[in-house]
């Protein structure tokens, strides 16, 4: 039976609402604007507080992100939990967008057939929303060729039944803060696997599925790069390296590789990680890849551990914008002052959502099985 404080957060969702495509605004997400930030301090899920907060760096802001409380199948009888999706695109907004429209709602399907979540429930949400947008794409290229140099990576977590379920495929990255009593400090923990060609682990295994291509992946001034174009290994999107069809003209030469393929360059199906909640575990901290070039995975959790809960993602944020300002040694006050497009040059767009996990309510919130 589910409670009556947790029946009233059902049914929840909170998304970065913008503007068009330039700017972040509050929505009906009930956030608030501080230049090229957008933040909600505080809010609740299903099992604890949360905190957001993203800041535009690109002329057009490419991340999207969505936290979505309460039923987690089309029938309110459950199963209950929380989920929570950073989607980092790259070349336009659009897949981004895409799956921030798409992806939830075959998570809610996959779970209805399947009677209760799963990895593998999961894997078909990612599957079936990359296959809706390469269709998408498949209509529009002609006309809109662009399109199909688009993609996203997508990270996904989601708290159910004392499980945490992590899926990712790119360069986001989740990690929790959990309390070592031994030592008396809360230790940084990454869960999420990270798929760019950087990790010597990621180009073997490019290399062992491609084992016919020598230029699988290229080191040019000294960043490597899948067929010398792209740091990342999976994505959702990016159909000119899934699909030989596109890897031709209206696409711009730029965004071709040299010889045809059949089977496709990079994948879609997403690394995932299933474990048990601890009561040690105190907090996860969600967020794409411009927060962790800024600041250690270690970093971030002692900030959200020595500071309160409300207002904390839009604190990490500030942490890592100063980390930016530092780099180029200028003052943080400057920094601000500098409008989206030229900030690129400084920082990427950063998402950040920090999710408590309260171990009474996690105890209390059960996902049933139908």
């Amino acid at each position: 039976m589910v409670s009556r404080s947790l029946k009233r957060i059902a049914s929840r969702c909170w998304r970065p609402s913008f503007d068009g495509e330039n700017s972040c605004k509050a929505g009906d997400a009930n956030g608030r604007v501080d230049g090229l930030l957008w933040y909600k301090d505080s809010g609740e899920h299903y099992t604890g507080k949360f905190s957001m907060a993203v800041i535009q760096a690109n002329n057009l802001l490419e991340d999207h992100s969505q936290l979505e409380s309460g039923p987690l199948s089309s029938f309110q009888s459950g199963p209950y939990g929380t989920f929570v999706g950073i989607y980092d695109g790259h070349g336009g907004p659009e897949a981004a967008r895409f799956i921030n429209e798409h992806l939830f709602d075959y998570i809610k399907k996959f779970t209805t057939e399947n009677h209760g979540m799963s990895a593998e429930v999961i894997n078909k949400a990612f599957l079936a929303t990359e296959e809706d947008f390469l269709t998408l794409v498949k209509k529009q290229w002609l006309s809109k060729p662009l399109i199909a140099s688009v993609g996203s990576c997508c990270l996904v977590g989601i708290v159910c039944s004392g499980l945490l379920y992590v899926a990712n495929v790119g360069d986001s990255r989740v990690v929790l803060g959990r309390l070592e009593k031994a030592f008396k400090e809360v230790k940084a923990i990454q869960l999420s696997t990270e798929h760019n060609v950087r990790c010597e682990s990621v180009r073997k295994e490019l290399q062992s599925l491609h084992p016919d291509d020598p230029k699988i992946v290229v080191l040019r001034h000294k960043v490597w790069r899948v067929k010398g174009i792209i740091q990342i290994a999976r994505s959702i999107g990016d159909a000119y390296l899934k699909k030989d069809e596109f890897n031709k003209e209206p696409l711009l030469p730029r965004f071709r590789v040299s010889e045809p393929f059949e089977k496709p360059i990079l994948q879609a199906k997403p690394s995932i990680l299933v474990q048990k909640l601890s009561p040690k575990d105190r907090f996860l901290i969600f967020a794409s890849d411009g927060l962790w070039e800024l600041l250690s995975n270690q970093d971030a959790v002692n900030i959200v551990n020595a500071c309160p809960r409300t207002g904390i993602a839009r604190k990490l944020v500030k942490a890592a914008l100063r980390e930016a300002a530092k780099k180029r040694e200028m003052r943080y006050s400057d920094l601000k002052k500098v409008d989206r497009g030229v900030r690129r040059h400084f920082h990427d767009d950063i998402t950040v959502i920090v999710l408590f996990l309260d171990s009474h309510l996690l105890s209390r919130a059960s996902c049933r099985r139908f």
